[in-house]
């Protein structure tokens, strides 16, 4: 499965020690992220993650573009509700998501029964549903 990981500023240190909990089930699959998301959590975890822009410079519009062409399982967005930031990166990922039937996240304890389903073989649905060779 690909999964894609992106964090708000004030939830990429939540983003860290998530990936640290799970380290063991996100081992087993493809890791993508927005840039400096995706740069804490692989030296966090030793994680290969394929980082993409970060936020501000399209990353989330790249990982958008990934799950527009059914390349990304499953999003983990961990978003800060109380920032000033523009609601318009989540909303585009929450459309895209649901128009792709691609779970997504958008907090810890949602991550974690997403991570923990797909460790049980809960999104398994997916892989059946799509071609296997359409990896990173």
């Amino acid at each position: 499965m690909n999964i894609a990981l992106i964090a708000h500023d004030s939830k990429k240190e939540l983003m860290v020690q998530f990936c640290i909990a799970y380290c063991g089930i996100l081992a087993k699959h493809s890791i993508c992220a927005t840039g400096t998301t995706g740069k804490l959590v692989s030296e966090a975890t030793g994680l290969n993650v394929q980082r993409f822009l970060t936020g501000a410079q399209g990353g989330d519009q790249q990982i958008g573009a990934r799950i527009t062409y059914n390349e990304i399982d499953m999003v983990l967005f961990f978003r800060d509700p109380l920032a000033s930031v523009s609601e318009t990166d989540v909303m585009t990922l929450l459309r895209l998501c649901d128009i792709n039937n691609v779970p997504m996240a958008t907090n810890v304890a949602t991550a974690e029964m997403l991570i923990l389903g797909l460790d049980r073989g809960d999104l398994d649905w997916r892989t059946v549903a799509t071609d296997e060779t359409r990896r990173f």
